[in-house]
Order: C-alpha cells, then sequence, then structure tokens
C-alpha cells in the first residue's frame, strides 16, 4: 500500500478542484476522459489511472509486456460486471492525485489506502484490500506471539516507515535497512529476531519464494483499507463500483484474485 509515500501525495493533492465537475464527462482535449456514470456508459470504457510500476498490484509482465497484477484484474473484473471496457492511463505516483483532479481519468486504481485527510478531498469505493501490519519472524520461533514480545527484540526497519515507529513504540532494538529485500535478508541469516511490515508485502514474498522459512508471529488489530478512489461528488460512479464489488465478492472473484496474488484471501 502506499502508505509510505502519503505526505508527498497529499502534498499534490490539496489544491481546490477548479475543473470541470467530476459528472460533466467532459471531452474538450485529448487529456480529458469522461468521468461522470452517465458519460462513461455512453463512451462504453471507463478510463483508470495506474502505475504499471507496482508489482504486485499493477506492473507490466517482464517489465515490457501486458499490463497485469492484482489491482488490474480486480478493475477489469468490476468494468466487466458494469458492461465496460477499460482503458488504464499509466502515470507516476506522485501525479495520479492531480491526474484524478484534471479528468485524466475516472478513478484510481492503485492500492490507494483510505485515511481521513484523502476523505476529505476524494470519493472511495469500499475496499478491496485489506492488509494488517504483522510481525515476521524465522519459521518455528516461540519467543515472539505479539507485538509487546517485541521488547529487547532486535527487528530490522526502513527508518522513514510507519513500521520502524510501530517496532520502536513496542520496545524492539531497530537495525535501520533500505526495506524488505535487506530485511528479510538478514532474518533469514539470523542476525535479527523479527521484522514488522504489512501482510501483503510479506504474502507477496512467500509466493515468490514459497520455501523461505518464514512465518506470521502478530498481527494489528487496524489493518490498512485500500480501495479506488474517485473526485469529490463523483458519488454515482463510486455506488456503481461498489456494486459491482459487492456482486465480485459474493460470486467469489475477488477471493479467486486474491489467492492468485497472494495465496490467500486479502479483499475482506
Amino acid at each position: 500500500m502506499r502508505i509510505h509515500k502519503t505526505l508527498a501525495a497529499l502534498a499534490l493533492a490539496t489544491g481546490t478542484l477548479t475543473l470541470a465537475a467530476c459528472g460533466s464527462g467532459g471531452t474538450d482535449d485529448a487529456a480529458t476522459a469522461p468521468t461522470g456514470l452517465e458519460a462513461i456508459q455512453e463512451a462504453g470504457t471507463i478510463v483508470v489511472g495506474t502505475e504499471g510500476t507496482y508489482r504486485p498490484f499493477s506492473f507490466h509482465t517482464d517489465g515490457s509486456g501486458d499490463l497485469t497484477g492484482y489491482d488490474i484484474e480486480i478493475t477489469e473484473a468490476v468494468a466487466d460486471k458494469l458492461g465496460l471496457d477499460v482503458k488504464f492511463e499509466e502515470t507516476q505516483w506522485d501525479a495520479i492525485f492531480a491526474g484524478l483532479e484534471a479528468n485524466r481519468f475516472a478513478m484510481i486504481a492503485n492500492q490507494v489506502s483510505i485515511n481521513p485527510q484523502r476523505e476529505e478531498s476524494y470519493e472511495f469505493s469500499e475496499p478491496y484490500t485489506v492488509s494488517p501490519g504483522v510481525i515476521v519472524v524465522p519459521a518455528g520461533e516461540s519467543s515472539i506471539s505479539s507485538f509487546a514480545d517485541l521488547k529487547d527484540k532486535t527487528t530490522a526497519q526502513s527508518l522513514t516507515s510507519n513500521w520502524y515507529t510501530l517496532a520502536q513504540e513496542n520496545g524492539a532494538k531497530v537495525e535501520a535497512v533500505e526495506g524488505w529485500a535487506q530485511a528479510v535478508a538478514l532474518l533469514e541469516q539470523g542476525r535479527v529476531d523479527a521484522t514488522v511490515n504489512d501482510k501483503l508485502t510479506y504474502l507477496d514474498y512467500m509466493q515468490q519464494t514459497p520455501d523461505a522459512p518464514l512465518e506470521v508471529a502478530a498481527e494489528t488489530d487496524d489493518p490498512a483499507l485500500s480501495a479506488f478512489a474517485f473526485a469529490k461528488g463523483n458519488t454515482e460512479l463510486r455506488d456503481a463500483v461498489n456494486e459491482a464489488l459487492s456482486e465480485l465478492r459474493a460470486d467469489g472473484t475477488l477471493a479467486e484474485i486474491s489467492e492468485k496474488y497472494f495465496g490467500e484471501n486479502v479483499s475482506e
């Protein structure tokens, strides 16, 4: 989830919406897409903003192949329920909210975490990703079964992440690393006792390296929730997407896509 880039995103997203209203569906220039539900239905295509470089959520197969990923497949399933085609507009994360406000696309599909600041500026669908923080330990480790057990243990954390703060608040001695890859390497080498991260990162790693001798010792009680983001006031499109997500949850599609990418259902 895009927790680590929240401040940068919010800095770009705090401007007043001075462009055409989200329901207008205007097409005054080549960069403008229909954004209101009726205009999208008339066009038959929904334009969706995504990075295209954020594995396993939105990326190109082998770096230059087809666009795919967890968010991409869920978006395509939603569009299919709505009887629409999808056009993905790839953009850098730091510009993705500005693109939404400029009507370059009707919604964002890029693991956007819901938080109070963003809710003031955007509409959000129901979450399609639920990810708690987890303590990852060597398989068979029994001395850590809660966050309180991190006291006086050594964890590997990026100093700029929320997980560093959580580990430190629970009394851990933190070994500074650049990110998950370095943290998990230290853990597997036995040089640290644990690492704290979001569960999706752990599950993705286990999908790629199923024989890794790791396990989850504990989870947080307040998972991060990720959803589709829409321009403020675009409630008709949001509601239609929510109805599609509800149907996809009921028929098992969300669970199926989740298990393909993460080995378990992360959609609820």
